[in-house]
């Protein structure tokens, strides 16, 4: 099996590392990620400015450009044929809810979905109020369970392979591997945050701003990514490229008709 590697943390980062490490063990792993961290760069492709590639490591391969140009100069200029997954991650901290819009994580998966290539996200649930430091993270949990998954779903001789332009986005809580209860499905939930904006001067007495604000918890809402994590099970969820609410679409398309033969 023969599997791109990528993430949003930066080629350097913890996380990338374990899962490579467990990557390993299923099929051959080649690795190409932001030489910086790109954590929230959403799904973005750097199209004004070249794009520099340089080999990291054995295997490891380094870009100054998103998470979604590592995927694209990945399938394109590194491996030699098709992989038959693209994997990112792990990520540190959860890509649960309408986080997967911003998520560098999710976008380098999803970039592959795109093309067509079957596709996994990977993230870890880090409680950022404790602040742990980084040697005390789960990654090799969040390694364990998406090495297992893919070992699953390949089970019989069959490839991982969600249907065309669907990605899967998996989130594992930070704990021991023996204390994660298991994997369950689960539908996309949602997260609130703070909203806040931090005003600050610089040196020259200029205004500068740090957007994004703090998590504040999540909708209750039983079966959704949130509350699997919460329980303590790491969470799949599949993820479709088409995000037309469909329901809404018949609702709009009756009442369109009905005004246009109104107006006859």
């Amino acid at each position: 099996m023969r599997i791109l590697l990528s993430n949003d943390d930066g080629v350097h980062a913890q996380g990338l590392r374990a899962l490579y490490r467990e990557l390993r063990r299923v099929g051959e792993v080649v690795v190409v990620a932001p030489l910086e961290e790109r954590s929230t760069a959403g799904h973005a492709l750097t199209l004004h400015k070249p794009l520099r590639m340089i080999r990291v490591d054995a295997d490891f391969y380094g870009v100054s450009g998103s998470p979604a140009d590592c995927v694209y100069l990945g399938l394109r200029k590194v491996l030699k044929g098709e992989p038959d997954l693209v994997v990112s991650g792990i990520n540190r901290g959860a890509n649960l809810g309408q986080d997967v819009y911003y998520s560098g994580t999710v976008s380098a998966a999803r970039e592959a979905c795109i093309l067509g290539i079957p596709a996994l996200a990977v993230s870890l649930d880090v409680d950022f109020h404790r602040a742990p430091p980084e040697d005390r993270l789960h990654y090799s949990t969040a390694a364990k369970v998406a090495s297992r998954l893919i070992r699953d779903m390949m089970r019989d001789g069959s490839v991982l392979r969600p249907p065309r332009h669907t990605l899967l986005n998996l989130n594992v809580p930070d704990l021991p591997v023996d204390k994660v209860k298991g994997i369950q499905l689960a539908r996309q939930g949602f997260r609130f945050y703070s909203g806040g904006i931090l005003q600050r001067k610089d040196h020259r007495g200029r205004d500068y701003y740090w957007v994004g604000g703090s998590y504040r918890g999540y909708r209750r809402e039983p079966g959704s990514d949130c509350d699997r994590v919460q329980q303590g099970y790491a969470a799949l969820t599949p993820l479709k490229l088409d995000s037309t609410d469909h329901g809404f679409l018949e609702t709009l398309q009756e009442s369109w008709q009905q005004s246009r033969r109104g107006r006859r």
